[in-house]
């Protein structure tokens, strides 16, 4: 509740109001305590009274039960012991619904959450495919071919044509970008199908979120509170988590530098908070720290809510001024040792020990310290927390699908939509390359086949030319022979006949004209 102008949280065991102070809300905050202690009550009481300020909120939803808040609070007879209790009906409570957009990343309880592969970037893909070290490196190296080349990078089928290209080609790649195996490529291509069979498919892709949508306001001032369902996105932790750390990235990148503010810009509560520091790596952990340090001067705060504030890495919970813990059990040396970092990371109060305390308080109890005016840790105090005045627990479907459709952003982000992006560019390259290649392959062939055709033209040319030459040779010898039979013959009868008369002159002709015959055969040869 608004209450001269702070946020009215809690009243202590003497029944003194405890306020967070609108100017100190965005040196971000820690909700922590068992299941079933109340920190969900508190969640949506900070969450109602920052709306009720004009400072729009969002929440994780893991368990399915801030939907109510789009409802009227109901009256029981355990909300009216505690309106008595602390006087709210004197104090302007009233039950009252608050303006709620749901919102849901695979898009079934509420309007669907997108953002393109490129925005995630290689360092958080790479976190959610849960990729080794060399396999990071060459996921960047996928990116930066990408972006030098102008494929977009949108959904998971783009990411999948470009770790293809990249694996077919990567002997191309390799003289400027380095060694690039197709078992690491492969190795990625698989986590990408997982991450797709876990419902990846439909977080990445267009139209991407718009994260100034959600820093709105209902027509009549109060600040929208926007409910991320993670019922089932919770079943993946990393994705979870990463989607979480994506959303500060973005503000943080979004938000110009503001400084001090009367009243946060935005504020943002991260239900089951452990899942982001848990086997984090240290690159990522380096930079969860830093966008926390840093976003407040954006005019953004953050609330984690979790069960131990040693779920929180040390560099985040130094930067998380306003604390409330709800009780710890301590069971176990290792549980007892909790509550005592717990207990110590509150400025003492001297009237009580509160790690006794933490383990001692009862449901909608919480010990509490808030910032106050010059920036200091107040003192540790015990308190009751107020109730939420909308609906506790979920909503029906009928109401959920009612809060969904009529919402202004429904149709911005209902559809999805296809632009051209690497898919489609690489398969117009690979197509033409396919058309160029088999082209090449037909001109190969064409000049293959004149080139044989050539040569046994020149082949069946020189065999004619041998054939004419072996003609002519005949027919020579054939004169020749001729010619030399009767010369011979003659010249030889004329020997004969001075020789040795009748049988001189037949015996000279036939030596003549076989000598003369020999003698033309050699000159023709």
């Amino acid at each position: 509740m608004i209450r001269d102008g702070k946020i009215w949280v809690a009243n202590t065991e003497e029944g003194t109001p405890v306020y967070l102070l609108p100017q100190m809300a965005n040196r971000h905050g820690l909700i922590a305590g068992a299941t079933g202690s109340g920190k969900t009550i508190t969640l949506k009481v900070l969450a109602e009274s920052f709306s009720d300020m004009g400072v729009p909120v969002f929440l994780a939803d893991v368990k399915g039960d801030l939907a109510g808040m789009l409802e009227v609070g109901e009256d029981t007879s355990d909300m009216q012991e505690r309106i008595k209790k602390f006087e709210l009906d004197k104090n302007g409570f009233g039950y009252q619904k608050y303006p709620t957009t749901l919102w849901d990343v695979f898009g079934k309880n509420g309007i669907q959450v997108r953002t393109s592969i490129s925005d995630m970037g290689p360092l958080l893909l790479g976190r959610i495919l849960g990729l080794t070290d060399i396999q990071k490196d060459i996921l960047s190296i996928v990116f930066k071919i990408a972006d030098e080349n102008g494929w977009f990078l949108y959904d998971t089928k783009d990411l999948k044509a470009m770790l293809n290209e990249v694996a077919e080609n990567n002997k191309e790649y390799a003289a400027e970008y380095g060694n690039i195996t197709k078992q690491s490529v492969g190795a990625i291509q698989r986590s990408v199908v997982a991450l797709e069979m876990a419902g990846g498919e439909h977080f990445f892709g267009k139209p991407e979120l718009d994260i100034r949508d959600w820093f709105t306001t209902d027509s009549s001032g109060k600040g929208m509170i926007h409910v991320l369902d993670s019922q089932s996105l919770i079943n993946n932790g990393i994705l979870y988590s990463t989607f979480l750390l994506w959303l500060l990235s973005e503000l943080f990148e979004l938000l110009p530098e503001v400084g001090d503010l009367e009243k946060p810009k935005m504020v943002f509560f991260f239900d089951e908070a452990h899942l982001l520091f848990k086997d984090t790596p240290k690159i990522l952990l380096d930079k969860i720290e830093q966008v926390i340090k840093l976003i407040r001067s954006k005019g953004v705060g953050v609330y984690f809510v979790t069960q131990n504030p040693r779920d929180i890495s040390e560099g985040v919970l130094a930067q998380l001024g306003n604390k409330i813990q709800h009780a710890l059990r301590a069971y176990t040396p290792s549980e007892q040792k909790a509550v005592k970092v717990a207990a110590d990371s509150f400025r003492e109060n001297p009237a009580f020990n509160t790690a006794e305390v933490i383990e001692a308080l009862g449901t909608g109890k919480a010990v509490i310290s808030l910032l106050q005016v010059d920036g200091t840790p107040g003192i540790v105090e015990k308190v009751s927390i107020l109730p939420p005045q909308s609906k506790m627990g979920g909503v029906d479907t009928g109401v959920r699908d009612n809060a969904i459709k009529s919402s202004t952003l429904y149709s911005k982000y209902a559809l999805d939509e296809d632009p051209d992006s690497a898919y489609e560019m690489l398969g117009r390259k690979n197509e033409l390359e396919e058309k160029e290649a088999a082209l090449a392959k037909e001109t190969e062939l064409a000049a293959k086949q004149q080139a044989k055709d050539e040569a046994a033209a020149a082949k069946a040319e020189a065999r004619e030319k041998e054939k004419e030459a072996n003609r002519k040779k005949r027919a020579v010898k054939s004169v020749g022979t001729t010619v030399a039979g009767t010369v011979g013959r003659e010249v030889g009868k004329k020997i004969g006949k001075q020789v040795g008369g009748k049988f001189g002159q037949t015996l000279g002709g036939n030596t003549g004209a076989q000598l003369f015959r020999g003698l033309l055969n050699t000159l023709i040869k």
